[in-house]
């Protein structure tokens, strides 16, 4: 991502809940999402589900005539409903459904949800701490509701667990108009992807190139061309 070039957003793949929680504040900006979405000419990635807030936003972008693009477990087909909204692709487990849900986006961001919005959630933070991608991420705070994970991001922090310049890998706002604007213009200060490739033995520093030795013992020593961002995977 260049330093002196923002973010362009095509697709935002959307972590929310599969039940519409007990606030009506959100469903109101699960619905501004999606109306935001499409006038703004961007599409929808999400888990292919038509219940809660996971349903309401598909359902946004869908009938204002927006692009939705969903993900659904095999598994879960009978369980986060299968009325398909927009075009859905079932597949054979999570970890393809994350894995393609990524690949097809160009951001993230999380409404309120449950443990799976977590898991996806930090997920995301942490490939891009990881520099397996290099897509912004942004948190919708409706209501407060993600005042505490802040709370913990900032407490991990204080404590040593979390480099201080990590914890701007995610973006936290107040309205879905905030968050989208944040995204827009986020350029992690110049930081480089690694794109890495679990599955293969090469992995690629910027435009460097080094190979993982057969046998060697891991972890692998940092002595790479792009060394002077080791700090931001820790």
């Amino acid at each position: 991502m260049s330093a002196t070039q923002p973010t362009e957003l095509k697709t935002i793949c959307v972590f929310c809940g599969s039940r519409p929680g007990t606030h009506p504040a959100y469903i109101a900006d699960a619905k501004a999402l999606g109306a935001l979405m499409v006038a703004e000419g961007i599409g929808l990635v999400y888990g292919g589900g038509n219940m809660g807030l996971m349903g309401t936003v598909a359902r946004a972008v869908h009938e204002a005539g927006g692009k939705v693009l969903g993900f659904m477990p095999r598994a879960l087909t009978g369980v986060e409903g299968m009325a398909a909204i927009g075009e859905i692709t079932v597949v054979n487990d999570m970890h393809t459904r994350k894995r393609l849900m990524a690949a097809h986006s160009s951001a993230f961001i999380a409404l309120p949800g449950g443990y799976g919005t977590f898991e996806e959630l930090f997920e995301v933070i942490t490939w891009l701490q990881l520099g397996i991608h290099g897509k912004p991420v942004g948190v919708v705070n409706t209501n407060g509701y993600y005042d505490p994970l802040v709370a913990m991001i900032s407490g991990a922090v204080r404590e040593g667990f979390v480099g201080e310049r990590a914890r701007g890998l995610v973006v936290v706002g107040d309205t879905v108009g905030e968050v989208l604007k944040a995204l827009r213009g986020t350029l992690f200060g110049g930081r480089r992807v690694l794109r890495v490739w679990w599955e293969m033995t090469d992995l690629f520093v910027g435009d460097a190139e080094f190979k993982i030795p057969e046998g060697a013992t891991y972890p692998l020593d940092w002595t790479v061309p792009d060394a002077e961002h080791k700090e931001d995977l820790i």
